[in-house]
């Protein structure tokens, strides 16, 4: 078989799926983009297809003084450098990777890719928010996940274009990804 797995920016993700570039892209939906993506996915004619719900949890180093906690607040993490990926030129906050990335830091680290990303979560003691889900056959044991104690949900979903099925290979992305969060 062939497959390319692309990590890339919301915006460029949508860009490809638009473009048959890509098959499928995965994405989330949450209560603050929602809107703005569902509207660009119906403009671009794609569909889009919830895997799963995950609750918001953060991502820091085994050695971060927040390791230990069975769950962090928002003013928990007042003191700590907050880690986000960087959007391009379509910089909006509905295009951010990390939800909550709206609100305002004290410190801010931007980075283009996640192994920078998660270097800096290690060496600077800092932290980023995501779905909780780790795979430690591909991370290592360095991060480990805290739930995040605020209201919102991720939607977790994938995006196809409307003129297009699903390949065989396709499907078997979708099955895996769904077969790996259910051991989590």
């Amino acid at each position: 078989y062939e497959l390319f797995l692309r990590e890339t920016r919301t915006y460029e993700i949508i860009d490809d799926v638009k473009n048959f570039r890509s098959e499928i892209g995965v994405l989330f939906l949450n209560s603050y983009n929602c809107d703005v993506l569902t509207k660009m996915f119906d403009d671009n004619h794609l569909t889009y297809t919830n895997l799963f719900v995950a609750q918001p949890h953060i991502f820091v180093s085994k050695s971060n003084p927040l390791a230990s906690k069975k769950s962090v607040s928002l003013s928990d993490l007042e003191d700590f450098p907050y880690l986000s990926y960087e959007q391009g030129l379509h910089n909006s906050f509905y295009f951010s990777e990390e939800i909550m990335s709206q609100i305002p830091h004290k410190k801010s680290i931007v980075v283009s890719d996640r192994a920078t990303l998660f270097n800096l979560l290690i060496g600077l003691d800092g932290y980023t928010i995501a779905t909780g889900i780790l795979n430690s056959n591909l991370n290592g044991d360095d991060i480990v996940s805290i739930p995040l104690d605020v209201e919102d949900k991720i939607d977790i979903i994938y995006i196809k274009h409307e003129k297009a099925n699903l390949s065989k290979m396709g499907e078997r992305f979708i099955d895996y990804l769904l077969e790996e969060v259910k051991f989590k």
